[in-house]
């Protein structure tokens, strides 16, 4: 059945009779040196080892995704125990459907992840970043400091998408206050990421029979960390339910109530719900639905944007000079205070340090598709064949696993040129190659497949963009930040993510901190 893709070069299994091919070494947490070698040292495809040899295909050929993602994409799809996990975890929301309910689900959507609605949320954002840095500099008042980055990122992270998305407060951030809803949301990234070889036998329940029925096999599942997911699923349901329950009340009471609320009535689910409200029988969604948006939201706009910003500051304090720089352009915009979405995307340079970081670490590399019939994948650049057969087109069978190669899309040299793997922000003000320009690359940002393209791809991208933008602008007025002698290591997960040295399961990204006016002085 997969003969056609057996002459695709790759690198090869670790042992000849290993049941589970090299894709352990891609999916689990070490493998980010194997992440590189995939990407970056083979060519626009790449075979990997699945299980008992199964091909697993990486692709980072722009015109190959740019037909997997848009041109051909009602025949790739998201793998159906992908779809089935998060409908487990999350409910029938954005990640957990497909066709006609996904485009439905969308088209919903679009509007509370727009320019103009994000341009109300910046207030929301500022006030927040504002209570970061009191509750940080609390903690470096006597001097220089060590501080975990992660730690108060993520915080801040939940924070603005809970006020911002639901409307509703975790964390005053100047104080810590336990919150079940809260910390269920950060445990659920680490928890899922130990379960893949779970989750390919578990998908099979995720709609076989009542709920009760679903969640009883996943409570007698042999493995400590489902049951943990299962009691993390619990709370975040249970949470999810009582929001959406008061904020309808708040709606149905008016308008005088609603802007009594978190939010003042701007936040996504409070637009979302009431233009579901007022939809055509036709395009409305069901309550179900609306709570798993909720909590799909939630999931995917936390750890990805914490995570980022730790890189960011650990690429800054590797790199002072460009952190100089960044924090001269915020000086002079005034950027410590409040700046509009408007004036704040307009700085060059701040725009420029989170592109390169976003190009050269993209936070979620482990995205699939797989065709639902054999089709026939045309290649911008040839294949070299191990047998020497130079190959533009790939038969691809039904069922062909494919990973989505944003690393290697961002990071080819031959498009980006020899210093591709540098950081260089200042490639962004002076121009980009013409390969890259002219590339069918089907990212929706900028020539990047970061937040991957198509109908699938991140909604709240530019959401995600602008927190980090407003939490930079305020943390470089305030503060320099710089390295300590610990090794930091990037572990492979659903969200890439920091831990000192490689035997740690702790989640951290220490860094070193002290306020700006101690330079100065």
């Amino acid at each position: 059945m997969f003969k056609s893709l057996y002459n695709i070069p790759g690198p090869p299994s670790d042992l000849f009779f290993d049941r589970l091919g090299n894709t352990n070494r891609f999916f689990t947490r070490n493998g980010a040196s194997f992440h590189s070698h995939v990407a970056l040292d083979y060519g626009p495809v790449v075979r990997l080892h699945g299980l008992f040899g199964r091909p697993v295909l990486y692709i980072s050929d722009p015109k190959a995704l740019h037909n997997i993602l848009v041109k051909e994409e009602p025949i790739y799809q998201e793998p159906p125990w992908f779809i089935r996990l998060n409908y487990l975890l999350f409910g029938r929301g954005l990640l957990a459907t497909l066709g006609e309910l996904h485009r439905k689900q969308r088209k919903m959507l679009n509007p509370v992840f727009s320019v103009n609605h994000i341009r109300k949320l910046t207030p929301i954002f500022y006030n927040i970043v504002h209570n970061l840095r009191a509750g940080m500099a609390a903690e470096v008042s006597k001097g220089a400091q060590e501080m975990d980055a992660l730690h108060w990122f993520g915080r801040a992270a939940l924070e603005l998408i809970g006020q911002s998305g639901l409307g509703y407060s975790f964390d005053s951030l100047t104080e810590q206050v336990p919150n079940a809803y809260g910390d269920a949301f950060k445990a659920i990234g680490p928890t899922v990421q130990g379960l893949n070889t779970h989750i390919r036998f578990l998908h099979m329940f995720a709609e076989v029979g009542p709920a009760w029925f679903r969640r009883a096999v996943m409570k007698m599942w042999p493995s400590r960390r489902m049951r943990d997911a299962v009691k993390i699923v619990d709370a975040m349901d249970m949470a999810s339910k009582q929001v959406y329950e008061s904020k309808k009340v708040a709606i149905q009471a008016g308008d005088e109530v609603l802007l009594r609320q978190i939010g003042q009535g701007e936040d996504v689910m409070s637009v979302l719900m009431q233009a579901n409200m007022k939809a055509s029988d036709e395009d409305r969604l069901p309550e179900s639905e609306i709570i798993g948006q909720m909590t799909t939201l939630m999931f995917a706009a936390t750890d990805t944007t914490s995570n980022t910003l730790c890189r960011i500051l650990q690429l800054l304090a590797a790199h002072l000079d460009v952190q100089q720089e960044l924090r001269e352009e915020l000086l002079a915009a005034g950027a410590a205070d409040n700046l509009s979405y408007d004036e704040l995307n307009k700085l060059p340079f701040l725009d420029a340090v989170c592109r390169e970081t976003l190009q050269l670490y993209p936070s979620v590399t482990l995205i699939t598709r797989t065709p639902i019939q054999d089709t026939i994948l045309s290649m911008g650049e040839p294949v070299n064949g191990i047998d020497g057969r130079v190959m533009k087109e790939i038969m691809i069978p039904k069922g062909t696993e494919i990973v989505i190669g944003s690393l290697g899309c961002n990071a080819n040299k031959e498009m980006w040129g020899e210093d591709a793997l540098e950081f260089k922000p200042r490639r962004w003000i002076e121009g980009l190659p013409a390969a890259v320009t002219n590339a069918p690359i089907p990212g929706v940002y900028s020539n990047l497949m970061t937040f991957v393209g198509g109908k699938r791809a991140c909604i709240g991208f530019k959401f995600s963009e602008m927190e980090m933008k407003a939490i930079l602008s305020v943390m470089l007025t305030t503060f320099v930040f710089e390295p300590m002698d610990k090794p930091i290591v990037w572990n492979v997960s659903v969200v890439w993510c920091p831990m000192v040295g490689t035997e740690s399961n702790i989640p951290e990204m220490p860094i070193k901190i002290h306020f700006l006016q101690e330079v100065n002085m």
